[in-house]
Formats: C-alpha cells, structure tokens, sequence
C-alpha cells in the first residue's frame, strides 16, 4: 500500500491444477487490475489466468544470474518480452523488460525489482506478511 495503489492477495485458485494466488489491486484510485501468480518448482514467478489457462507469463526466474535473458512467453508477439537480469543480491533482484516484437514499444525498456520474501520493492507505505507488518 502506498498513497496512489493497493495491492492483496484475495484468495486462492487452481489453475491447470496448479496453486495461483489471486492478486487485486487498486491503482491510481480509480483502475483496477486482478492477476493470478506462483513461483514454479524451478524458482519462476509465473502469471496464468483462468479464463486462457493454456497460457503462461514468466515474470521473474529467481534462479538466473546477471546477464541472462528469457522471454515472458515465447510466442513472440507483442505481448512477449525479452528479459534481462541487471541487479542480483541475497535480498533483491532487478529485472528489465524489452517488448522486442511489439513494432511500437520496443525498445522502451521498463524494470521490476523484487524483495525476497516481500514482493515487488515498489516504494510502499505498509507491507504485511502473513500478519507481520512492515512500513517505510
């Protein structure tokens, strides 16, 4: 939480019979955005919907080193993006994202750092775990 955005873990979902949290989240005040994450047997932090569930997003792969790239799905369209790790710690982890086959994003990078065992090291004001509160 922080004073634009909101984010919770509302519930939980199988999807393709695999454990997905369902995340809500209120930004700006007024949009909001529902996704459905897990971090995967190899260490990935994985998006799927229920209504596609055939489909998969790799946002993160905790498992990579400096330097590597992946793709979020591998179907080069404009939804995929080439992902590079440019920042690795024992407790965080920076990712930059290239939509490489979008014709008029690519190049426009954007990046995501994660805190392990918190999430997304966006700038909050309150965080709580598993009823442990941390604030800024």
């Amino acid at each position: 939480m922080n004073a634009q955005s909101y984010t919770e873990i509302q519930d939980t979902v199988r999807i393709n019979k695999k454990l997905f949290y369902k995340f809500y989240a209120l930004v700006g005040g007024d949009a909001t955005s529902t996704f459905y994450l897990r971090i995967d047997e190899r260490n990935k932090l994985v998006e799927s919907y229920p209504d596609d569930s055939l489909k998969t997003y790799v946002r993160a792969d905790f498992n990579a080193k400096i330097g590597d790239k992946f793709f979020t799905t591998g179907e080069k369209d404009e939804n995929d993006n080439e992902v590079t790790v440019v920042q690795k710690s024992d407790s965080t982890m920076t990712f930059s994202f290239d939509p490489v086959y979008h014709p008029n994003l690519k190049g426009n990078l954007s990046q995501v750092k994660y805190i392990k065992g918190k999430g997304w090291a966006e700038n909050f004001k309150k965080l709580k775990i598993n009823g442990v509160v941390y604030q800024n």
